[in-house]
């Protein structure tokens, strides 16, 4: 069978689109031949369907400049896995920007219509914007070619909790404020702050600076006081706790502190007392849009949320509006 690497597409004949595509679903039909995909020439050499490209073998396919190998080891791993897959190239499949891969359900394939995943390939030690991620599979191989799957998306940030309470007032400490005689519902209906003791409540500088920007808490110097003193504390860093706090109260989720998590929240959609408050659903980390992760990093993140059942969720923000992103682990 003649096939030959022109540029970075391996040509093949009439032949090899009846015994691949047709049967298998590799590569893309082009005039009645078939096309394929360096890393997917690199398989069928792998598994000894053709015997070479251009006179390499696999070896010297797979250490040539036509293949990366961490896409050779997540495109075999799929395939292991009982998947047909594409690669993603402009032509080939809609919307390739920002994926390596197209994945079908298993028992489909580039003929049929649905996808199971479309999935992008980093090593671990590569750089990952954070705003890249979102409705994708991450495939991270590590120094030794293990894969770790992490499915990314978008979610929808909604709870059933009230944000308003009635006025207060108090005073405002080095790292907190604390409400000396606060209404009742302030803590045990709207779950802000904790007891100090029957009667008084200690809030966190994020939670007093929303009650006072929103009129529900006065004390000296008002809302600027209290976000002079975040800035003082924990420099820009607070405008960008604060904007994800004031969105997730707005949308009617709870955030209360993740800090024995390592996160920055961790949030109750439908709190409705505190007698009654549930199990907290995600745990939210706040970080700068331009952020960049370490793979590794964001795969410990994944990890322990995963390890309290939790959902890993990023607030991206410059401090006006919030991009949320979720990331999980997956098994395909």
């Amino acid at each position: 069978m003649d096939i030959t690497l022109d540029g970075d597409v391996v040509r093949a004949g009439q032949r090899a689109r009846e015994r691949f595509y047709d049967s298998r679903g590799y590569g893309r039909v082009r005039g009645g031949e078939l096309d394929l995909a360096p890393v997917e020439a690199a398989h069928l050499l792998y598994r000894g369907d053709v015997e070479g490209v251009d006179g390499m073998d696999f070896r010297e396919l797979l250490t040539s400049t036509a293949v990366s190998e961490v896409e050779f080891f997540v495109y075999k791993d799929l395939r292991d896995r009982g998947f047909y897959l594409t690669p993603a190239r402009e032509g080939w499949v809609e919307d390739p920007d920002g994926v390596d891969f197209v994945v079908y359900p298993r028992g489909q394939g580039p003929w049929d219509d649905a996808i199971a995943h479309r999935v992008r390939v980093v090593g671990e030690r590569d750089g990952l914007p954070a705003a890249s991620l979102g409705d994708c599979v991450l495939s991270v191989v590590d120094e030794e070619s293990e894969i770790t799957y992490l499915d990314t998306g978008r979610p929808e940030v909604a709870g059933t909790s009230d944000p308003s309470v009635p006025a207060t007032a108090g005073d405002l400490l080095a790292e907190r404020a604390i409400c000396w005689e606060p209404p009742a519902a302030l803590y045990e209906r709207a779950f802000y702050g904790q007891r100090l003791d029957e009667e008084a409540v200690q809030l966190s500088l994020v939670e007093a600076a929303y009650l006072a920007r929103e009129g529900h808490l006065s004390l000296d110097g008002g809302a600027e006081a209290v976000v002079e003193r975040g800035h003082d504390v924990e420099g820009e860093r607070f405008d960008r706790r604060l904007t994800v706090y004031t969105a997730l109260r707005e949308s009617g989720v709870v955030p209360k502190t993740g800090f024995k998590f390592g996160a920055d929240f961790r949030t109750y959609a439908d709190a409705e007392s505190v007698e009654n408050l549930g199990h907290s659903e995600r745990l939210v980390r706040v970080l700068p849009t331009e952020y960049v992760f370490e793979p590794r990093d964001l795969a410990l993140d994944v990890r322990l949320a995963h390890g309290v059942r939790k959902t890993m969720v990023f607030a991206l923000t410059d401090g006006a509006d919030v991009e949320w992103v979720a990331v999980e682990r997956l098994t395909p």
